[in-house]
């Protein structure tokens, strides 16, 4: 009879990064610094396509769907001489379903768009509820750990 394996895997999880200020950085680039400062995109990642889907979103006016925006990435790609490496759309739609979990994105008819102001995703959506969520639930952790803990740890000093 084989053993069960439990596997550790997050019903939420964020990351963080702090960055230098915007300053006067190119719009790939200030894309790029927001995927990374989002957790989006891992520093030294050669695979950031989704630093290009993010910018199409942003400067489209309506919504594309995937084809459209697949058009749209490696076209833009090619205009900054960069390889069209992650342009498969099966990859296109894997890294909008990420944005979209994010709720940088949200689909509007039969195509996506950027769902509001950065500012306010960050704001709205991604501190209150994501972050909040998970500020959350390790304070019960924690809240855990004391109950369990304190005792030992106050036995221990005394």
């Amino acid at each position: 009879m084989g053993k069960n394996v439990s596997r550790d895997t997050p019903l939420a999880e964020v990351t963080l990064r702090k960055y230098e200020r915007p300053g006067s950085l190119a719009d790939r680039e200030l894309a790029r610094k927001l995927c990374l400062s989002l957790g989006l995109l891992h520093p030294g990642d050669s695979r950031d396509v989704i630093v290009d889907i993010l910018l199409q979103l942003l400067v489209s006016e309506t919504p594309l769907n995937i084809a459209e925006l697949e058009k749209q990435v490696i076209l833009s790609r090619k205009k900054e001489g960069m390889a069209a490496n992650g342009t498969a759309s099966s990859n296109i739609r894997r890294q909008v379903r990420r944005l979209k979990g994010m709720f940088i994105v949200e689909k509007s008819g039969k195509g996506y768009k950027v769902s509001d102001n950065m500012c306010d995703i960050l704001d709205n959506m991604i501190s209150k509820h994501y972050v909040a969520a998970i500020m959350e639930r390790v304070k019960e952790y924690c809240g855990e750990m004391d109950k369990r803990f304190n005792k030992i740890y106050k036995d221990k000093i005394q």
